[in-house]
């Protein structure tokens, strides 16, 4: 912090701008609380995403085994592919703290039907939904996924600006206002002693000098 000059004006604006400080730090302490908050109500639906995930694999990797005992893995790769519709998901964008979020809502399924194929089945059909299937819980982990990385990227910022305000700006303001405050104290205690010394020397001077004579 830049040399201050030891004023009482000076210790005033210090103090109003302790005051300042102390109201962002309180501001910023709150708000990390609540992106940590806004973090594990994220990572608790992160968390419920991938579950789904996993089952939707295992019931893809089920319809598979199926789809290969019936066409083998030759016929299976020249099976005809679906078109899935949507084609992308739908997503809402948020604001949380001013950090933005996003929501996703996709549910693909499998359209058009496989007249083409050679020797259609079941079998076939089941394998190509349940990787179509796949990709709803792909995209809404996705967006969990970002949602976390800029809630994280923001409490990081957060905490470093709330750090350099409890561990430095404010340790050096009130460095300065003690500084400022002894120097003053100094001061008046000064000012008092020569106020003192002053009243003493006109006592003694006013005893020195001789007496007023009256006029006859």
């Amino acid at each position: 912090m830049a040399e201050t000059a030891a004023t009482r004006s000076a210790a005033l604006a210090l103090a109003d701008e302790r005051a300042l400080m102390r109201q962002g730090y309180q501001f910023l302490d709150e708000k990390r609380m609540l992106l940590a908050a806004g973090m594990l109500r994220e990572l608790a639906g992160h968390r419920a995403l991938e579950g789904r995930l996993v089952e939707r694999l295992g019931e893809a990797r089920a319809a598979l085994l199926g789809a290969l005992q019936r066409h083998g893995l030759e016929r299976l790769q020249a099976y005809p592919p679906g078109t899935v519709a949507p084609s992308a998901p739908t997503l809402t964008r948020t604001q949380f703290l001013g950090v933005s979020q996003i929501a996703a809502q996709y549910d693909p399924h499998v359209v058009g039907a496989d007249d083409d194929a050679v020797d259609a089945s079941p079998e076939a059909r089941a394998c190509r939904d349940a990787f179509a299937a796949l990709l709803g819980p792909l995209a809404l982990l996705a967006a969990s996924a970002g949602n976390l990385e800029r809630l994280a990227a923001e409490y990081r910022r957060t905490e470093r600006r709330a750090r350099a305000l409890e561990n430095v700006l404010l340790p050096e303001i009130e460095t300065a206002l003690k500084s400022i405050h002894d120097h003053l104290e100094l001061a008046d205690q000064e000012e008092a002693v020569r106020t003192r010394l002053a009243g003493r020397r006109r006592g003694v001077a006013r005893q020195g000098r001789p007496p007023t004579r009256g006029r006859p």
